[in-house]
């Protein structure tokens, strides 16, 4: 027979979670940049932010292979893709984080323009600045080196892409390469 006091054991204090020093920021035009960016952040413990343009690409407007679509437009008028507006530039809490995964989907060899005014439109210094990129057959090409260029601060690593159909091994394989470099 055992007496247990009522009230006697207190729940103690539910510990509060560390911020998150790593966050996967990414734009993603079908689906296939947001899958990886996920997986990436679920096996980091990082935070998400989504690169939102103000006027969302429709499937329309991603149709390449139409010459009058808006990506075929803003590849022909370079100008323009400098003009793509974003609803939020800079994510909360930007300054306390010290990693940043940047996915983007390869357009024409380059990253997504609407990556460029998120990239422009923050200070990476003292941050380590991981990009990867989603793509049906281009490589990662010179993606990464560009957006780094446009930066201007942040020390930037060699980036990865993946194909549509990657699977989370392969992200988890990347991720651990990351750490053994």
């Amino acid at each position: 027979f055992t007496l247990t006091a009522v009230g006697a054991f207190a729940e103690a204090p539910a510990e509060e979670k560390e911020p998150s020093k790593t966050l996967v920021v990414y734009f993603s035009a079908t689906g296939s940049t947001e899958r990886i960016a996920n997986m990436i952040a679920e096996a980091t413990g990082a935070d998400v932010f989504v690169i939102d343009p103000t006027q969302p690409y429709t499937d329309d407007d991603l149709n390449w292979t139409n010459r009058d679509s808006r990506v075929s437009y803003e590849h022909d008028h370079p100008e323009t893709q400098n003009e793509v507006a974003l609803n939020t530039i800079t994510p909360e809490n930007w300054e306390n984080y010290e990693t940043v995964y940047i996915g983007y989907p390869i357009w024409w060899g380059i990253a997504a323009w609407p990556v460029n005014q998120f990239v422009t439109g923050n200070d990476f210094t003292g941050k380590t600045v991981i990009p990867f990129c989603t793509s049906a057959s281009s490589g990662i090409g010179q993606s990464g080196e560009l957006l780094a260029e446009a930066a201007g601060t942040g020390e930037w690593l060699a980036g990865q892409r993946f194909s549509y159909g990657t699977e989370e091994a392969d992200v988890l394989a990347w991720l651990e390469s990351l750490t053994q470099e």
